[in-house]
């Protein structure tokens, strides 16, 4: 059985993706779907995709095609998402999920009830280096976990002009960098009790910056860092009673992690990606279609769910307001 996948928003994340696919066993990308003709025969052009679509409608309507990789600006993701679960077609959705909480569970919903494949592209979760760390994790490596830290911060120029800053395009930290290592926490210590948020909010109503600490009520944390007016080097550690993992930068992608356990010396675990890193998360769900689940066990739409409600307590915490698209395409 071949998975045959169709683009929808052919930008620059969806260039870097479809760029994994020859390491994907069982895949085929064959269509691609734009708003602007241009845009999506020049993606196709460039990318030996067999049909170009110039409206998001065209790609549902489309029988060959079996799943959806979604990566339009975030407002746009819940539309698209609903008019495709309604189209039978399974969904891969570029993080974050979409910009509000309740969108997510509508979406999320559905997919339920239509008993449809979904999943977020949180491609971290897949890496490698990351697998090995939650094994490391679960096999008491280093005792009982206490605690997350974790910071990503990627410089923009501040162009009121571009996506990062528009709200109506759900720009900001929260959901470009923030969504990174609030979910990190989430899949490590699971879902928090108490979310306290700070940040620098910009004239234009963007979140460019942030710090957020995550309590959970036997006494475990995570505080993140994100911003998108410093350069840092993208680090995370979990901490345990009997040591601790690094996760080299940048530890949304990583190669490597370090270990370092009581009583005995730094131990470096190097586990390259398969080509950019997205290759793992497109074989997560082409053989999670391939078997016929409906979800993904590595990441579930519960922690989905639970990580777009910490971002919508971040967001209202800092006082700005997500503008979420409208619900039909």
């Amino acid at each position: 059985m071949t998975v045959r996948w169709g683009i929808v928003g052919p930008g620059r994340i969806a260039s870097k993706v479809v760029r994994d696919f020859p390491y994907v066993p069982g895949a085929e990308v064959v269509a691609v779907a734009s708003r602007s003709k241009e845009r999506a025969t020049a993606f196709a052009a460039e990318h030996g995709i067999g049909t170009a679509y110039d409206s998001y409608q065209a790609i549902l309507d489309d029988p060959a095609v079996d799943v959806l990789y979604v990566a339009t600006p975030h407002p746009h993701h819940r539309a698209i998402a609903l008019a495709a679960l309604r189209a039978g077609k399974a969904l891969l959705v570029e993080k974050a999920f979409t910009v509000t909480p309740e969108a997510t569970r509508e979406v999320v919903g559905l997919a339920r009830e239509r008993g449809i494949f979904v999943m977020e592209a949180m491609w971290t979760r897949f890496q490698p280096a990351v697998v090995r760390m939650r094994e490391l994790i679960a096999d008491g490596a280093i005792g009982d976990v206490a605690a997350v830290q974790v910071e990503l911060g990627a410089k923009q120029n501040a162009d009121p002009s571009d996506r990062y800053f528009s709200v109506a395009l759900g720009g900001g930290a929260v959901f470009d960098l923030t969504v990174y290592p609030l979910s990190f926490a989430q899949m490590v210590l699971g879902t928090p009790d108490t979310v306290h948020a700070h940040g620098v909010v910009d004239a234009g109503g963007v979140d460019v910056e942030e710090s957020v600490l995550l309590g959970y009520p036997d006494g475990r944390t995570a505080t993140t860092f994100a911003s998108m007016r410093c350069q840092t080097p993208g680090m995370a550690r979990v901490v345990g009673t009997q040591g601790w993992i690094e996760v080299l930068p940048r530890f949304h992608h990583p190669s490597a992690i370090l270990l370092q356990r009581e009583g005995h010396e730094p131990e470096t675990i190097v586990r390259p990606p398969l080509g950019g890193g997205y290759s793992h998360e497109l074989i997560e769900v082409t053989e999670c279609i391939t078997a016929g689940r409906t979800e993904s066990a590595v990441m579930p739409l519960a922690d989905t769910i639970a990580v777009q409600d910490i971002l919508g307590a971040v967001a209202e915490q800092l006082g700005t307001h997500p503008q979420e698209g409208p619900a039909e395409l």
